[in-house]
């Protein structure tokens, strides 16, 4: 990217979800190592309570559960009061629940909801009204492979990740007439202990020859398979700089070559079924040429 696609060098204030740890905290040390000013928020603040130490004036730790709407204000309101402002929302707090649909608890898959996709919706619903007086600011969706793609084992995580998708679609459209951006942030594996911070479903037996057998094949990935949490926040910082960023910026070779294989099968089936699918339509296309 060459320097006047670049917007200035102008200090950022960040409000950023999930950041004691993984990307988050990545994307943390980012900001902060570039002179930026960041809202480090987590459920627990002594595990950010370091950053702020090291990074005095320009860090402050917020106690915030996305899943509470009310903590969400407050921490915004904390976040104007110390720096002014918010030019760069990070919705980066969520988890994985590993298992076949059938396996997954009706307490689990409300549970990951709560977390994946209400609790961005809390966040958004707290920061949009500054952004939007501001007429300027960039929200970052923590998003992942499996906001467009799926395979055996993480059909209520990737459903979560397909619902974020869905509605930052339509959020970036009725944003963009108030100058705020909307990029989907797709990373693959990330070296952050990506199997060991996930929770499991209760299993069945029946899906022993899917899920089990995809949940070996992760555990024996190699360590070139996961990306690096460090490059991946230097990535997304190139496209919180750019002065038209993506929707959509894939993280890493997996995310990317897994992206792609996936979007592609969808052409190709909705090639191989186009009549099919035209034939749906009304009498009335029947007779144009």
């Amino acid at each position: 990217m060459t320097k006047n696609e670049q917007t200035s060098d102008t200090t950022r204030t960040w409000f950023i979800t999930g950041s004691s740890q993984g990307l988050g905290r990545a994307l943390a040390l980012t900001a902060l190592d570039r002179g930026d000013r960041v809202a480090l928020t987590a459920r627990r603040t002594e595990s950010i309570s370091d950053l702020v130490g090291r990074y005095p004036g320009q860090a402050i730790a917020l106690q915030l559960d996305v899943r509470d709407e009310e903590a969400a204000h407050r921490a915004v309101e904390q976040t104007v009061s110390a720096f002014g402002r918010i030019d760069v929302v990070a919705n980066n707090a969520g988890y994985g629940l590993f298992g076949a649909v059938e396996e997954a608890t009706d307490a689990q898959a409300r549970a990951i909801f709560d977390t994946n996709v209400f609790g961005p919706l809390n966040v958004l619903r707290a920061t949009l009204p500054v952004l939007r007086r501001q007429r300027s600011g960039h929200i970052l969706q923590g998003s992942s492979l499996y906001g467009q793609s799926a395979h055996p084992g993480v059909g209520l995580l990737a459903a979560g990740k397909y619902a974020l998708e869905g509605l930052s679609d339509a959020l970036a459209a009725e944003l963009a007439p108030l100058n705020i951006k909307v990029t989907m942030i797709q990373p693959g594996y990330l070296g952050t202990g990506f199997l060991s911070h996930l929770v499991f479903a209760e299993p069945t037996a029946d899906y022993d020859g899917t899920v089990r057998a995809v949940q070996s094949s992760l555990g024996e990935l190699p360590p070139e398979a996961f990306a690096d949490p460090a490059r991946v926040a230097a990535a997304v910082m190139a496209a919180v700089d750019a002065k038209q960023p993506p929707l959509r910026l894939a993280l890493g070779r997996a995310a990317e070559d897994g992206l792609r294989e996936a979007l592609t099968a969808r052409l190709r089936e909705l090639d191989a079924w186009a009549d099919v699918s035209r034939s749906a339509d009304g009498a009335a296309y029947d007779r144009q040429p």
